[in-house]
This record gives structure tokens, C-alpha cells and sequence, in this order.
């Protein structure tokens, strides 16, 4: 996602229907970068970050240069793991509530703080101001949760022992130590802090390696959250290109947190088992909505568009295929594709757009190669296909197809952009099967007035998480509950217990109290043996598990 093009601040025309040529002058009051991203302000940012290499990120809105960076090289990677290494021992004895605190802090900071981290986020993705605010929403409501509940899940448990009274067993979480994480650059705050909060809380230290393009969302992070009382040290980030430092901090830590494409994620998963440390991936997907015959078509419809467009597709959760029953299709179908005709696009750090820019050029490129490719084997383009250089170099309208084939690139390969494809369907096992016939399975969406067969169908989607009458929101917002990919979208979750207990090791404690496990009171082995044999059959007959 580099570019070299001359640096250029966004100029902030109003949101415009996909139809409208933009306005050219700025609207008074609305903020450019140089407003945003000050030298004071990436001062701030960069302190404690390290690199004796200098590289930059850019900004979607003209393609420019919006700061430049330090580059880590290994020896910079090395030394950051070092301070957090010293830095992780006395943050893991503090005790967990005053972890957790750090938490609660920080999430009412960035509520406080909100509108630096939404210019942040849209100039470096390039999103609609809306879609920059569900990070928000999501990280808001991580620090909630883990600030709350930690005590909770990470308290010691005790359990029965293997001679209940004689044994008494304690199993505790220990921190794993220092967690290594690459976060990727398409939701730079959730997808960066909200990974690493469960780690903290646990008594972790993180050495982050964020996408240069979107650091300083991450940067920004860090900075409210050393604020909130987080020791400087326990929170390192290393900036660089992925393939010179992603494998520098993946070989370095003591478990690994990826987010990002299944193909890199492979090469995590075999760099980590290699070392024999844990890692948790989330990867790829191609989302299925199906439609059944009993939807509220209105509201599908615009469910859909939620669904489809947020962060112009962008989001690994995201819908890029639509089943929808042929009883309501045409009605259907008829009322998405007027709504996405409708949507406006827009470059202003400002509410207003309905979908923002694709993040660069790569993203374009893939975008505009899927639709070409369809096109040009039969596909017919119902709303969009097309670029918008008018409003931005790596604009492309929200673009739906039908008409679209197996043997077509954008049917079973993962577009990441504001991309769908119609399908109909007569029969919901076949749209179940469809639905399913692909290596991915990280979310599905179902549709319909009947909430048991809601559940029915849910179940029987090959997909970590399921939402009925909702694109992705319900399933990722539930914080208490799990969310990961099944099948190649992914290993491990995060949320819940799952998403803070995978940052430590369970350790039990066993102490024996009165009588050693071997022959006593004058037992030979004989005897001590059919002690143990009787003393089995009347634990199972008492029910003791």
C-alpha cells in the first residue's frame, strides 16, 4: 500500500451521490491533515518509538504523504522486546484489578478524546466518518468488558483433587510474557488496540508492529493508554514494511497475534510452531447473506448495504455475496440496488458520506481487476463498476453484480472491497450448501421473520459468527461472546474468555495434605493398590468429576 505520489492534503469536498462530480473548495471549518497531523502532534506520537530507518505512511484522501516515520530494523526489534521483557515482570504483579482500571481509564480518554483518533483513522484508511466510529465503538466497548470482567476470568479456580480432602488443587492463569503482534491496516485502531487490551489486562507485555499506512492510529492509542496509567514500556511498537519486520517480531515472541490475509497467516502459524508458542489468526473470508423467503425485504435490503459497504468493504466481516430466495429477489433486489445508487462518497473528516475511499492502490487495483474479469466473462453490473478519480485516486463505487460464475475470480476469492454478487436461490439447503462452499468461514448473515428457523439455519452455516437481521454488528459488538473464523479464516477468537485466557497458561497447583499418593499406615504395595481400586469405585459411585 506504498505510494510515491507528491503530497497532497485532502481537500474535504461534500459527500456526493455516485452520480455528482464533487465540489472543488474546501467548506469552511472542515479539517485537512495539516490540521490534523501537526508536527507537535506526531512528536507526541512517536515518542518512545524507535527505528534507525525513516519510511512514511499516506493518506487515500490525494495519495500524499501524511508523516513521516522511523523504520525498525532487527536491531531496533531486538530492543524493543528487550525493555518490554524488563518492563512485563513488575506489570504482571500489579495486581489485576489495578490492570484492569488502566482500562476503564483509557476507554472513557478515548470517548473523551474521540474526535482525534476519527480524523486519524479516516485520513489514514481513508473510511466514512460513521465507519471510523465503529472502531471506536468496538474498542470502547473491549475496555469495557475486559475492564470489568478480568478479575473475573482471570481468578484462580480451585478443584477437586485427585483424593478429595487428602488433595487440594489451585489452577491459575500465568501470563505468557511478551505477546508479538502484527495488526493490519484496514481497521487500524480496533484491529491494533482492541487485540492488545486482553493482553495487557492479563499481565502481558506487546511489541505491536502496526501497517506503516495506518500508524498513527495505533500510535495514538498507545498514547492515551500510557496516559491512563499504562507503564511506557509494557507497549512497544515497531514500525516497518511486513515482510523485513513482521517475521522479526514473530520469532521473537512468547505468543503470536496476527490479523490479516490467509496466506500470510500460514507463514505466522509455521514460524510459531516452529518456536512452540501459541498464536491466534484472524484471516480471510467470503462472507454469504442469505435472504429467505420470509424477509422484511426493506429492511434487508438495507441491512445489505451496511452490510456490503462499511470501510468500502474493507472488513473481514463484511458481506461479498448475496443469496437471495427467488420469491422475493426481484423486490429485493430492486431496493438494494436503488440504495446503493444513492449512497454518497466523500473525503471530509466529517459525518455525511455514506462510504469513503478504498485505502490505495493495490486495493484498487484488486477491486477493478475482480470487476473486469466478470464483466468480461458474462457478469452484469446492476449499480457501480467503476473508478472515481473525480473524488479521489483510489475511489471505486459500491458495485453489485449478477449473472456471476464459479469460474470467475470475484465469485470465491476474497475481493476486500465495495464489491457483491446477487445469486438466487429456490431452495434454502441449497443456499446453505452455496453459502458454505468455500475455504473460508469466518461470518455468515441469515434473514427472515421466523426466529426458529433463524437458528436452524445459523446452525447449520459453516461460520465462527452467525447474525440474524444484521450484516456483522450484533455478533462482533457482543463482546462477552467468542468471534473467529472456522475452516481457513482462522485459528482462535477473540472476545469473551477466550480472546483474554489465550494470552495466558493455565498452571495448576496440587498440594498434598496428610497422606503421600504411594503405599502409608503400614500398606505394601499390595495392599496400597487395592486401597486405590476400591477408593476409584466409590469416587465414581459418589459422582466426584
Amino acid at each position: 500500500m506504498t505510494d510515491t505520489h507528491a503530497s497532497a492534503a485532502p481537500t474535504g469536498p461534500a459527500p456526493q451521490a455516485i452520480g455528482t462530480n464533487p465540489q472543488a473548495p474546501v467548506p469552511e471549518g472542515v479539517r485537512t491533515a495539516a490540521d490534523v497531523v501537526t508536527p507537535e502532534v506526531l512528536a507526541r506520537l512517536l515518542k518512545g518509538v524507535g527505528g534507525s530507518g525513516r519510511t512514511a505512511n499516506h493518506t487515500p484522501f490525494g495519495g500524499g504523504v501524511l508523516a513521516e516515520l522511523p523504520e525498525a530494523g532487527p536491531e531496533d526489534v531486538e530492543a524493543a522486546f528487550a525493555r518490554a521483557r524488563a518492563a512485563q515482570v513488575p506489570w504482571a504483579a500489579t495486581p489485576v484489578r489495578e490492570r484492569a482500571a488502566v482500562l476503564l481509564r483509557f476507554h472513557d480518554l478515548v470517548l473523551q478524546r474521540q474526535a482525534e483518533i476519527l480524523d486519524l483513522v479516516q485520513l489514514e484508511t481513508g473510511k466514512a466518518r460513521l465507519h471510523a466510529h465503529e472502531e471506536l465503538q468496538a474498542v470502547a466497548m473491549a475496555a469495557r468488558h475486559y475492564g470489568l470482567k478480568a478479575p473475573a476470568y482471570l481468578k484462580p479456580k480451585h478443584h477437586l483433587g485427585a483424593v478429595p480432602t487428602l488433595t487440594r488443587v489451585t489452577e491459575q492463569r500465568v501470563p505468557r510474557g511478551v505477546v508479538g503482534q502484527i495488526a493490519p491496516w484496514n481497521y487500524p485502531f480496533e484491529l491494533s488496540v482492541g487485540d492488545a487490551l486482553p493482553a495487557f489486562v492479563a499481565g502481558n507485555a506487546v511489541v505491536m508492529k502496526p501497517d506503516t499506512e495506518t500508524a498513527l492510529s495505533a500510535l495514538w492509542a498507545r498514547e492515551l493508554l500510557i496516559e491512563a496509567g499504562l507503564p511506557a514500556d509494557v507497549f512497544q511498537v515497531v514500525l516497518g514494511e511486513g515482510p523485513a519486520v513482521g517475521p522479526e517480531v514473530v520469532s521473537r515472541g512468547d505468543y503470536v497475534s496476527f490479523t490479516g490475509s490467509t496466506r500470510t497467516g500460514r507463514e505466522v502459524a509455521r514460524s510459531a510452531a516452529g518456536r512452540l508458542v501459541g498464536f491466534s489468526l484472524e484471516l480471510g473470508g467470503k462472507n454469504p447473506m442469505l435472504v429467505l423467503r420470509d424477509a422484511d425485504v426493506e429492511k434487508a435490503a438495507a441491512g445489505a448495504v451496511r452490510a456490503c459497504f462499511a470501510s468500502a468493504g474493507q472488513l473481514c466481516i463484511s458481506i461479498e455475496r448475496l443469496y437471495v430466495h427467488e420469491s422475493v429477489a426481484d423486490a429485493f433486489t430492486e431496493r438494494f440496488v436503488a440504495r446503493v445508487k444513492a449512497m454518497r462518497l466523500g473525503t471530509a473528516l466529517a459525518y455525511g458520506a455514506d462510504m469513503g475511499s478504498l485505502a490505495g492502490p493495490r486495493q484498487l487495483a484488486a477491486v477493478t481487476a475482480h470487476v473486469d474479469e466478470a464483466v468480461a466473462k458474462g457478469a452484469r453490473v446492476l449499480a457501480g463498476g467503476v473508478a472515481r478519480p473525480d473524488l479521489g485516486p483510489y475511489f471505486y463505487e459500491p458495485t453489485v453484480l449478477t449473472d456471476v460464475e464459479p469460474g470467475m475470480a470475484v465469485c470465491a476469492d476474497e475481493t476486500f472491497g465495495p464489491v457483491v454478487s446477487l445469486y438466487r436461490f429456490t431452495d434454502e439447503d441449497e443456499a446453505i450448501a452455496r453459502a458454505n462452499s468455500t475455504p473460508y468461514g469466518l461470518n455468515a448473515s441469515v434473514w427472515t421473520r421466523d426466529a426458529k428457523r433463524a437458528l436452524a439455519v445459523a446452525s447449520r452455516l459453516r461460520a465462527g459468527t452467525v447474525n440474524v437481521n444484521e450484516g456483522y454488528a450484533p455478533a462482533y459488538g457482543s463482546v462477552r461472546a467468542p468471534m473467529g473464523g472456522m475452516k481457513e479464516s482462522g485459528v482462535g477468537r477473540r472476545h469473551g474468555s477466550e480472546g483474554l485466557l489465550k494470552y495466558t497458561e493455565p498452571q495448576t497447583i496440587a498440594q498434598q495434605r496428610l497422606l503421600p499418593m504411594g503405599p502409608s499406615l503400614g500398606m505394601d504395595d499390595a495392599a496400597y493398590a487395592a486401597f486405590m481400586s476400591r477408593s476409584l469405585k466409590v469416587m465414581k459411585a459418589l459422582r466426584l468429576r
